[in-house]
């Protein structure tokens, strides 16, 4: 048997293809594992914000899945909507790496001390908004591409700083680059920030099983609650919404947040319960969120809720 990997071509992409082929050899020894590089839609739109529309980075995957083109797909969770397709399930989670954004900066050694003005760039919304409600006083820049080109255009001079993920640049051997975490308490992850998820075709008894095997439990539970949350606020990797979770003692305390894109306002919402009952922690904490006047930001960027 041979299974095939669905991919980003992004150098990125391309590790946690390898990384998770690599996994899946160790815990199955002769398994054939081969990688299906493609491009989707947000790779190829390099200008602009990605607005209208969700999964832009997976669904040239999940197509690749349904027309049997693939047998599973690799993602970086963030990048997953909160719904899927019919016909397909995210079968594991790998364990969580560092959740946190990471500011990058050749001249200051932290977000604090960027003079006014300075331009910093960032793909994300929910990056941007947060960033405009700490330091309204600074130039806020769209800044898409792969992480190799992000940190480039900081290099040329272009940015002053850039915003990225902790994980992904510890992924590419990248780490140094981090002049500043940023705590999860500041700056609230994106939803499964820094963690990778498998999917595949629901009825694919047989690739499930043999990737349910690499199944993080703890990662499973962090993003039942913080999915769940998402889900009902509508949310995907163009909306201003942040989730994260944290599992200890065996409870789960999820913290959500949902930001005007120009950070005028910012409603965050903490809650916990026991793990079990994560999912539907992720749904009352959205609720929560509603209710406190995260309704109103959605349905002035256009979200149904």
């Amino acid at each position: 048997m041979t299974l095939r990997i669905a991919t980003r071509r992004s150098p990125l992409a391309l590790w946690q293809a390898e990384h998770v082929r690599a996994l899946l050899q160790q815990r199955h020894p002769g398994l054939a594992v081969t990688l299906v590089p493609m491009t989707t839609s947000g790779d190829r739109q390099v200008e602009g914000t990605l607005l209208g529309g969700k999964g832009w980075f997976v669904k040239e995957l999940e197509e690749a899945m349904l027309e049997n083109r693939a047998d599973l797909a690799v993602h970086s969770m963030k990048d997953v909507p909160a719904r899927q397709p019919a016909g397909l399930a995210l079968a594991a989670f790998l364990p969580g790496e560092d959740p946190r954004d990471a500011f990058v900066c050749n001249r200051h050694k932290s977000l604090r001390e960027l003079p006014a003005g300075a331009r910093v760039g960032t793909s994300s919304l929910r990056r941007q908004s947060q960033l405009r409600a700490e330091r309204p006083d600074l130039q806020v820049s769209e800044l898409r591409g792969n992480v190799g080109t992000r940190l480039s255009r900081l290099d040329e001079g272009k940015f002053d700083a850039v915003l990225l993920a902790c994980a992904g640049l510890a992924r590419l051997g990248q780490g140094a680059r981090i002049t500043e975490p940023l705590a999860v308490e500041r700056f609230v992850p994106a939803i499964g920030q820094g963690v990778i998820g498998i999917e595949c075709r629901e009825d694919d008894a047989r690739t499930r099983e043999l990737v349910g095997a690499l199944n993080d439990a703890v990662s499973a539970t962090r993003l039942a609650a913080e999915r769940a949350m998402n889900a009902k606020l509508g949310g995907s990797c163009t909306v201003p919404v942040a989730g994260h979770a944290v599992i200890k003692g065996g409870r789960v305390k999820l913290t959500g947040l949902v930001a005007a894109p120009d950070g005028s306002r910012l409603v965050k919402e903490s809650a916990e319960a026991p793990a079990a009952d994560a999912a539907a922690l992720g749904a009352t904490l959205a609720e929560g969120l509603l209710k406190a006047g995260a309704d109103a930001i959605l349905r002035a960027i256009g979200v149904a809720v």
